[in-house]
């Protein structure tokens, strides 16, 4: 039995890598594992955001968006219709109205110039006071020209979400719009 000892004993460091070696092998095989699970939730949470980006895409593609310059609807500094403007919006509502079942949403926006002295004493004291006028006098044009009034709303945005830089003349310019969106039966 003591030969059998020595034996073992003998043997133990020549084994004693092996045995390290696999409790690092184990230590190794669970951090892969570890991993392995966080990018499976992440590839889910990727997933995830794919369908919601491929929905909200959907819905985009099924909205119509027409935008007008505010320069060619309003004289500076105003919310009343130019006879042109009148004109863009009539033949717009010409053929909205007919077959119009979806809402319709009328953003105004300006440039972030601040109002002057003469919009003030009208009592129009922001950028966002003057959009909203804006797309309400664009809103009740194409209500007269036979928009159903239950299906457009109006909104002010001021001089957010501008699509050009306000640094430039020509940048304010693009700045000054009305969007008149047709949303689709998925928004």
């Amino acid at each position: 039995m003591t030969h059998r000892l020595m034996r073992l004993v003998a043997l133990l460091p020549l084994s004693l890598p092996l045995l390290l070696g696999a409790c690092a092998q184990s230590s190794q095989l669970d951090t892969a594992l570890a991993e392995n699970r966080q990018l499976r939730d992440q590839n889910q949470q990727l997933q995830q955001q794919a369908a919601a980006d491929k929905a909200h895409i959907s819905r985009l593609q099924e909205a119509i968006k027409y935008t007008v310059n505010s320069d060619l609807l309003f004289p500076s500094g105003g919310w009343q219709m130019s006879a042109a403007g009148e004109n863009v919006i009539a033949k717009m509502a010409k053929v909205l109205a007919p077959n119009l079942q979806d809402k319709l949403l009328v953003n105004g926006y300006t440039d972030d110039a601040p109002v002057g002295q003469a919009l003030r004493q009208k009592g129009i004291t922001s950028n966002q006071m003057l959009s909203q006028k804006r797309a309400e006098t664009v809103m009740a044009y194409m209500i007269s020209q036979g928009v159903k009034a239950d299906l457009v709303t109006a909104q002010g945005f001021g001089e957010a979400d501008p699509v050009a830089s306000n640094s430039t003349a020509e940048g304010r310019a693009q700045n000054r719009r009305v969007e008149v969106t047709l949303a689709g039966s998925g928004s």
